[in-house]
């Protein structure tokens, strides 16, 4: 049996390819890819969708499936080779020594088992222990997770908890029996900025306290800052880069690294002076890559000849430790030279009033039991005294958490609910109880929606182009077919897609064109005024900065007042002009984006702007991690909706937070915020980011 010492490393992966296997060709999905986890490290693995992260997860957990395969090199843990491993060597391994988390963490659950017996299984079956002895493991690693009660936890089931507290009670399971190596794919893609911040916190804490190894997947570079040691950075398939996080990010020595982090919305871009840079091109399909460099057809620096005549190894960086590129030429590059000047737009213009909203409320009413329709109804009270206005050419940004009432909101302005009382205005007209199939075809077409995912808003049995072509029939656009067809594919131009992909289905398009369609679709009545719901969410950091420039570009163009509804605050900060900061269906923060981002700000928003990971290793940031759960909208707390998660409530004399409602209040150019917060102590409030000296 192979020795293993702790100087050694954890996990060792050597040259690993790995290919899928279809009835017309192999697929290789990673090739020659190295990566080393040293005991009680964090080691984390970025790229783009279809880079080939989950592959290599799967790959050391075993699990491929029917159709994947290793081709080539060695997964060795704890120096024992794991592609050389029997099924039952395997499975004493996976879930003891090795555990791994998933994006979806009713994934992990059973549905029909409550919490503390999914628990006490991982021990009982991988240790043999008693089932007494069990339970009280699984009570302590509930408390271990941070859940309050665990004795209710551990009595509930799956679908009685919320998605942040699934994700805690997977991560108790992953840690039941004390793994030596823990992988996290995407952990926190699907939770809220808050809750994703307490889980980095207790990611950290628990692999401190148990000595845990992790190899952490994430497309988000500040949550990989915030939670690992090392990188590596992955692209088609390929390891481009590895090395330490400050090596990594501060002295990035290939060239999709550097693409990548222009791509993302850092504190330092502005929308009209320092644009995004979009990574040009598509990624490429794992059977046509190109020679050399896979990199190649996208980078700045390449040359023909040398970077496409034979494939590319990967070298060690000098001066730092265990810092490694793939790329011909990094030692040849000005990595310091500033980005070329983009195309820099004046500040847009903002004009005339477009869509108010005055004290709108909406309310649901449901039974208490709405199987039987037995017992009093209730009142779900999802917006509350919704108040403000819109102007021509504006981006207003709408954030909060999951519940918070966005979603509701944009379903009462696009008509698909009607509001409960309360005024909305667009243009001259009160929609407010007026539902979509009443409203006239100058008020549908000038108001609408791009929805947050792309897959679900096509219809898959029928071309790009007709889908187009159908929503200008719809909305009377055009006397002739002839004329339809000629704006359909300006609104191709117009969102960037080629126009050969007009005779294209659905499923031939990557998440990011399917996007652009349905951004397409959205103009084809020329929409004074978009919603748009999350919509780049789902998509990868490059495809996000170039669906985020296209927005801004139709906005120039078009004068539209965009209603930008995110979690996602550094995208918010990057192009919004003012922010309406929602929690539990109330506004509690209003105003310019500078006003809303720099204190004095209210307490939530103080929150919301500490879990914010941001991907550069000069921004300080003070961490406040919210304690509990959104209240229920259907029992909200009294006074202050905010007053069971405030850490300043104690700085309110008379406990006035608990019993009255505060009033929305002006602290100062139209910035407003709803609390008891005296002028004296909201002036006093320190800033949440500060920029390190050098």
């Amino acid at each position: 049996m192979t020795t293993w010492d702790e100087t050694q490393p954890i996990l060792e992966i050597e040259n690993l390819s790995i290919s899928f296997f279809t009835r017309l060709r192999e697929i290789p999905a990673v090739m020659d890819f190295s990566c080393r986890v040293m005991k009680g490290e964090a080691m984390g693995l970025v790229g783009e969708s279809g880079c080939g992260k989950s592959t290599v997860a799967l790959a050391v957990m075993r699990d491929l499936g029917v159709n994947g395969r290793i081709v080539g090199g060695t997964i060795k843990f704890k120096g024992r080779d794991l592609t050389a491993m029997s099924q039952e060597e395997l499975r004493q391994i996976r879930g003891s020594e090795i555990a791994m988390i998933y994006q979806e963490p009713m994934a992990s659950l059973n549905p029909a088992m409550k919490i503390g017996d999914q628990l006490a299984e991982v021990p009982m079956i991988h240790q043999k222990m008693p089932k007494s002895q069990a339970r009280a493991l699984a009570r302590q690693l509930v408390a271990d997770v941070r859940l309050p009660d665990p004795d209710r936890i551990l009595d509930a089931y799956p679908h009685q908890l919320s998605g942040g507290q699934q994700q805690r009670i997977v991560i108790a399971m992953a840690l039941m029996s004390k793994p030596a190596l823990l992988i996290l794919d995407e952990p926190t893609t699907a939770l809220d900025v808050t809750v994703e911040a307490g889980i980095v916190d207790l990611v950290n804490d628990l692999a401190a306290k148990y000595g845990t190894s992790m190899l952490f997947i994430s497309h988000n570079l500040g949550l990989v800052m915030e939670v690992c040691d090392r990188i590596t950075v992955m692209y088609s398939g390929e390891a481009v880069e590895t090395g330490n996080i400050a090596d990594v990010f501060d002295k990035m020595r290939h060239p999709y690294t550097q693409a990548l982090f222009r791509s993302i919305p850092l504190p330092s871009a502005d929308k009209s002076s320092r644009p995004l840079k979009a990574i040009p091109g598509n990624f490429p399909l794992p059977h046509e890559r190109p020679r050399g460099c896979n990199f190649g057809p996208r980078c700045e620096y390449f040359q023909k000849g040398r970077c496409d005549a034979a494939e590319i190894p990967m070298v060690a960086v000098e001066g730092d430790t265990r810092h490694d590129s793939r790329c011909l030429r990094f030692d040849e590059i000005d990595w310091h030279a500033p980005l070329a000047a983009g195309v820099q737009h004046d500040s847009s213009h903002i004009g005339e009033v477009v869509l108010s909203m005055e004290n709108v409320r909406k309310y649901y009413e449901v039974a208490a039991s709405s199987l039987f329709k037995g017992g009093d109804a209730k009142v779900v009270k999802a917006n509350e005294t919704l108040s403000f206005d819109a102007r021509e050419g504006e981006t207003l940004a709408i954030v909060g958490e999951s519940g918070c009432g966005k979603s509701t909101f944009a379903k009462v302005l696009m008509g698909l609910e009607t509001a409960t009382s309360g005024q909305i205005m667009l243009f001259d007209e009160n929609v407010q109880s007026t539902p979509i199939q009443h409203r006239n075809t100058d008020t549908v077409s000038s108001l609408q929606m791009v929805f947050q995912n792309p897959f679900d808003t096509l219809n898959p049995s029928m071309t790009v182009g007709r889908q187009i072509v159908r929503a200008l029939e719809i909305f009377c656009v055009g006397a002739s077919d002839a004329e339809r067809q000629q704006r359909m594919l300006e609104l191709l131009d117009l969102v960037k897609l080629p126009r050969e992909f007009a005779t294209r289905m659905p499923r031939q398009l990557s998440g990011g064109q399917k996007q652009r369609v349905g951004i397409a679709r959205a103009f084809a009545g020329n929409a004074k005024v978009v919603i748009a719901d999350e919509p780049v969410s789902a998509l990868d950091v490059s495809v996000q900065a170039a669906v985020t420039e296209l927005l801004m570009d139709i906005q120039r163009k078009n004068r539209t007042t965009l209603l930008f509804i995110s979690h996602d605050l550094s995208i918010v900060r990057y192009l919004s002009d003012r922010v309406l900061v929602m929690y539990l269906g109330h506004v509690v923060e209003l105003g310019t984006t500078d006003q809303v981002f720099a204190p004095p700000y209210h307490p939530y928003t103080e929150a919301l702007l500490s879990a914010v990971p941001i991907a550069d290793t000069r921004i300080e940031k003070k961490r406040i991690v919210l304690e509990g759960d959104i209240p229920s909208a259907m029992n909200p707390p009294p006074g202050c909706p905010f007053q069971t998660r405030c850490r300043w409530k104690s700085q309110v004399p008379g406990g006035i937070c608990e019993t009255e409602m505060p009033p929305l209040r002006d602290v100062g150019g139209g910035h407003q915020v709803k609390c008891h917060l005296s002028a004296e102590i909201l002036a006093g409030m320190e800033p949440v980011f500060t920029v390190a000296a050098d």
